[in-house]
């Protein structure tokens, strides 16, 4: 038994390969960084810096000495220091023959300099296959551990040195996008420097309903009470007008994530095929979605918020107590009036809301890398679809009990105009019949004739320009 024991050990380590070892050059927070994953991810870490001796802490099992020592022990050298201090390579270019730079560095701003850094790089140790590379991940997140799934970018004039740098970075968890020679590096500069280049259109639509609704409802209540019942009731826009925003500006942009899903189901039906690319509006709707959610659920929590501390307000305390004063001085033995029916209402608001806020943030929570990446995709998608469209079902019933008995109400509609959560049901109500529809089997069979019958009407002309496909 011991033999056999003894012949399997030194199978296993004859079988494990020597981890392979790579270069930092740079001891600051990015290279400390880079260094720490690395070795996490089974790689042999080797840094190279100009005060070996006194470059501060570095991670456990990496070892540091010269740049020179350091160029001439591996093959793949990682360049984590600024454009500036690029000149010391020039000193050892000697022993950067045939090996592969690549370039994480970055600018503080677009086009400060007349060639990318990258280019420079090359420029100044030809010797060398620069790759540029790896400049849109951050220290904090090379040290929190937020990699999976997040996508990179590599250009470089040698394929094989790509190749080896995409090794690498697969082997950390990232996806890798080639985006060609090196004359895509200044390209690639760039992209640490767009600010919330996914987040423009969500924050724009998410500002422009703001703006729309804050100044609707302000025209409508406030100036309408100044101007028909010499009321001053300004007072309310800094809570009241501005709990009544949050909620509608949260629920229209919650359906504006679910919405172009119902449209591409509907375009997929129609061309009977889901292999053809959607229109380029709505594939760029489609990749905000989760920031639309984010955002919304945003609005969701000041809604909450704002509710919760209507009670401590001024203006309600002083209501309530009017109220009581009133009806004591009527009557001091005259109970309250109790409507049943408003109570039910009342609480079936209150709890609907409740429910769709908790859904809500277990949405937002489950949109996050670090606890998505925990489900299964079977699970993601329940969360996300089915839990998703419960969400804004239950949010929307819940608009629709706050009004339930004012559609009707003459006196709801201030200069002709309806109240704003009257408005903000249209989207989500849409959102919710196109769902429906799509669970119907009928849509599919409707959709097909429909398309049959254009392409059989179509002009012979054109008829070549589209082949017809079935489901």
């Amino acid at each position: 038994m011991k033999e056999n024991c003894n012949s399997l050990n030194l199978l296993e380590m004859a079988a494990a390969p020597e981890p392979e070892l790579l270069c930092i050059f740079g001891t600051g927070d990015l290279g400390r960084s880079l260094g720490f994953r690395l070795l996490q991810s089974g790689y042999k870490v080797v840094y190279g810096s100009r005060r070996p001796h006194s470059c501060g802490p570095l991670p456990q099992g990496a070892q540091v000495m010269t740049h020179e020592e350091a160029a001439k022990s591996a093959d793949l050298i990682f360049v984590c220091v600024h454009r500036e201090h690029y000149e010391f390579l020039t000193s050892i270019d000697h022993c950067l023959q045939g090996k592969v730079l690549v370039d994480l560095s970055n600018n503080l701003k677009k086009d400060i300099y007349p060639e990318a850094n990258a280019v420079y790089l090359q420029r100044l140790v030809p010797k060398a296959t620069v790759v540029k590379g790896l400049n849109t991940l951050s220290a904090w997140a090379l040290q929190n551990g937020l990699l999976a799934g997040k996508q990179v970018y590599l250009c470089g004039e040698s394929e094989e040195a790509k190749q080896a740098v995409a090794r690498m970075a697969t082997k950390l968890g990232l996806t890798v996008l080639d985006k060609g020679s090196l004359s895509a590096a200044r390209e690639l500069e760039n992209f640490p420097l767009q600010l919330f280049p996914d987040w423009r259109l969500p924050l724009s639509i998410a500002l422009g309903l703001t703006a729309f609704f804050f100044f609707y409802l302000l025209i409508r209540d406030v100036i309408y009470a100044y101007v028909e019942k010499n009321n001053d009731i300004s007072y309310r826009i800094m809570v009241s007008l501005t709990n009544k925003v949050c909620p509608i500006v949260a629920l229209i942009m919650l359906s504006l994530c679910y919405l172009p899903g119902a449209v591409a189901a509907f375009f997929q039906l129609y061309r009977g095929t889901k292999y053809r690319r959607f229109p380029n509006w709505l594939d760029r709707w489609m990749l905000c979605r989760k920031q639309m959610g984010i955002v919304a659920l945003g609005y969701a929590f000041l809604h909450a918020i704002y509710t919760f501390i209507i009670p401590i307000r001024y203006s309600v305390r002083h209501k309530l107590i009017s109220a009581v004063v009133d009806e004591m001085k009527k009557n001091k033995t005259t109970p309250f009036d109790f409507d049943n029916t408003e109570a039910w209402g009342t609480d079936s608001f209150l709890s609907l809301g409740i429910l769709g806020f908790f859904l809500f943030v277990l949405l937002g929570l489950t949109s996050l890398p670090s606890v998505g990446g925990s489900l299964s995709w079977r699970e993601f998608s329940f969360i996300q679809s089915k839990l998703g469209h419960l969400t804004l079902f239950i949010c929307t019933a819940h608009g629709y009990i706050y009004g339930w008995n004012k559609f009707l109400s003459s006196s709801t509609y201030k200069w002709y105009t309806p109240p704003g959560y009257m408005l903000c049901l249209i989207v989500p109500s849409v959102v919710l019949v196109l769902k429906l529809l799509l669970l119907l089997p009928c849509v599919d069979r409707t959709l097909t004739r429909i398309r049959q019958g254009w392409e059989r009407n179509k002009p012979k002309e054109n008829a070549g320009e589209i082949k017809a496909t079935t489901l």
